[in-house]
């Protein structure tokens, strides 16, 4: 795996290093030994799956507050999504600013998410199916988010939201500390 530190301090996008042959390709998507060299400590307590019928679905911009805060290793598996994460640590250098990738099930890439970020994405194509290592189980009462479209952020999407959720619509608008 090779580790590229994002402009978000903590953040990084992790490229695998496929073993190629006939049959097609082994990659390695997690090592606690890989992970912790570059100071990341995680423990994964349960992985998920999104699967996104339609291109222009956007989940997020979510995150847990603590005592549940998470961090997350967001990969897609099928399909293609635009993936974007918001730095909300109050006391970070790049607080309220935000990121992108592309991820795709061609690319053979993921994004390290660390606690304190708030995570979102839209689909590029129809059903997407994304994969998420999460360090906290999910707490019903913890969850929040931020909107996706809120001013305060001016997340650059590069397609039209087709399919959304009423949460993540009815955000009210960020402020910030």
């Amino acid at each position: 795996m090779i580790f590229k530190e994002t402009a978000l301090k903590g953040a990084y996008i992790i490229e695998l290093e496929p073993i190629e042959d006939n049959r097609g390709f082994f990659s390695r998507s997690f090592c606690k030994n890989e992970f912790a060299l570059h100071g990341i400590s995680m423990d994964i307590a349960q992985c998920n799956i999104s699967y996104n019928k339609k291109r222009g679905t956007l989940r997020g911009m979510h995150y847990q507050i603590a005592p549940y805060e998470e961090a997350k290793i967001v990969s897609c598996n099928k399909g293609s999504i635009y993936d974007v994460i918001i730095d909300l640590r109050s006391d970070s250098s790049t607080y309220c600013e935000w990121i992108a990738i592309d991820l795709s099930e061609v690319h053979h890439r993921m994004l390290y998410v660390p606690k304190g970020f708030a995570h979102g994405f839209l689909t590029l194509e129809d059903h997407t199916e994304v994969f998420y290592h999460m360090s906290e189980f999910y707490v019903p009462g913890f969850g929040r988010g931020v909107r996706w479209n809120d001013p305060v952020f001016g997340i650059e999407w590069p397609g039209e939201v087709t399919v959304i959720s009423n949460q993540d619509i009815a955000y009210p608008d960020f402020i910030a500390k």
